[in-house]
């Protein structure tokens, strides 16, 4: 059987990948934008193509000779992501027809189409965009609520906000039925599907216990060991609540409200189809919350929401930095410390680890970020000490990793123009250079006004990361 997967740098596509791999009878081939964006043991284990969804004519390499394409690609990050949706799917049925291939499988959100949420309703047209010639291709449509994993929006959510408020203020929507699901399980059914023997489009919901937001909330907290109460309010409109999430936790303001917005309405389960073709059972929400832990506490943390740009065209980075009008740049001897060990603590930098000096500052500039839409920085990290182009460190993206070379840092704040932040190592230096290409007058005013705090703060980063790469080796 050979099987493509698509979103294999996404939350489910990085943890598929490794479940697919363990199976040597199948050939897997993973379509991506950006081949650099996996590591060389991937890429010595399974066929890489690079194709885009909103790109047609790429398609075709991608699913020739393809049994089974997994489908997981969505645009929820983008103001325009329902076209997106629409357009991705559409491209992609399409090459699937053209070369062939048998089945789809996709896996979308449970929920009501006459009462879902934007989100959701993007999820369902893109379902049934996929479904639409069963005369030519049959669609597995898997359909999964709130997924309880490391790393994931929902939990993450969940999680901030029980650790920091003892007692919590609850919106009306917490009375809403969900059906939550181990992300581990989620995986399963989609592994599992590769050999059930239908003939015909299927939609299979899953997830087993249905219960309030509220309720899960509860048994969130009791599986983190934590005592929390919650007091029920009717007065916090969806906007206003998306506000809190942003302010506590580390989603964005789109994503908040997207999710808000989704939980006006119940997500259960509607079909028993889960029962009548598979047979495992699944792991206890407890079990699950107890998992991700583990693998928080461990840096055991495979993927995260925020691991994957969604539908939108790569970004040739290398060429944008040699129009980048302003450059801000430190060139610091290394005075004896040794470049892999200089490496290994750049790499470090942001997340829990700080920004190496004027920490408060950075703060302050992630808050406003967030006050402005944006994504802030206390998105943190995947990991505190390894990192892998697609990866988060705050409000930057990791863009490029050249092992005991270079890593370079794409902004994801809002701002009047683009901005990078790269580390390069090069004949005894570390150099580090942040630089900028405003739009307009106004973007040229903030860079500006902005010198004299660059001139303390990279400075000091820069020593910084000496120096503790030298007290290290000592």
């Amino acid at each position: 059987m050979r099987i493509v997967l698509t979103g294999a740098n996404g939350y489910i596509g990085r943890r598929l990948k490794h479940h697919l791999l363990r199976n040597k009878e199948h050939t897997l081939r993973l379509m991506v934008r950006n081949p650099n964006s996996l590591s060389p043991w991937v890429i010595g284990e399974c066929e890489v193509v690079q194709a885009d969804v909103m790109h047609p004519q790429t398609l075709d390499a991608a699913l020739a000779g393809v049994d089974i394409a997994y489908y997981l690609i969505h645009g929820l990050a983008h103001s325009n992501f329902k076209e997106l949706d629409r357009q991705s799917a559409q491209n992609f049925l399409e090459g699937c027809i053209r070369q062939k291939v048998s089945t789809i499988i996709y896996l979308g959100g449970l929920g009501d189409k006459t009462t879902g949420s934007e989100h959701l309703l993007s999820r369902i047209e893109t379902g049934e965009i996929l479904s639409s010639r069963p005369d030519k291709v049959r669609c597995l449509w898997f359909r999964a609520g709130v997924i309880i994993g490391s790393g994931s929006a929902s939990f993450e959510i969940m999680r901030h906000l029980i650790q920091k408020l003892p007692v919590m203020i609850t919106p009306k929507w917490v009375t809403t039925h969900i059906t939550p699901i181990g992300v581990e399980d989620v995986l399963r059914y989609l592994v599992e599907g590769l050999t059930l023997d239908l003939s015909h489009n299927t939609i299979i919901d899953i997830g087993e216990e249905v219960m309030s937001y509220g309720e899960l909330m509860e048994r969130v907290s009791v599986a983190m060991g934590l005592k929390r109460y919650f007091i029920p309010v009717n007065f916090f409109s969806p906007k206003f609540s998306s506000y809190w999430l942003v302010l506590f936790t580390p989603v964005p303001f789109s994503i908040a409200r997207s999710l808000i917005e989704g939980l006006k309405s119940d997500a259960t389960i509607q079909n028993n189809l889960r029962h009548t073709l598979f047979s495992f059972p699944l792991h206890s929400l407890e079990a699950a919350v107890h998992t991700a832990e583990a693998e928080i506490e461990t840096n055991q943390v495979l993927s995260r929401w925020s691991d994957s740009g969604g539908i939108e065209g790569e970004v040739d980075h290398d060429h944008d930095l040699s129009n980048a009008l302003f450059i801000d740049r430190r060139s610091i001897p290394l005075h004896g410390a040794s470049p892999a060990q200089v490496y290994r603590t750049f790499c470090a930098i942001g997340g829990d680890n700080g920004w190496f000096g004027y920490d408060g500052l950075w703060k302050l500039r992630g808050l406003i970020d967030k006050l402005f839409h944006g994504v802030g920085i206390n998105r943190g990290r995947r990991d505190g000490a390894e990192v892998r182009i697609g990866d988060s460190v705050d409000f930057w993206k990791v863009v490029d990793v050249v092992e005991n070379e270079r890593l370079l840092l794409f902004a994801q704040m809002k701002l009047p123009g683009k901005a990078w932040l790269e580390f390069k190592l090069h004949e005894g230096h570390l150099i580090q250079s942040a630089y900028f290409y405003p739009y307009g007058v106004l973007g040229r005013l903030y860079w500006y006004a902005l010198v004299p705090l660059h001139a303390l703060i990279f400075t000091t980063m820069a020593k910084t990361i000496v120096t503790r790469a030298l007290a290290h080796d000592a």
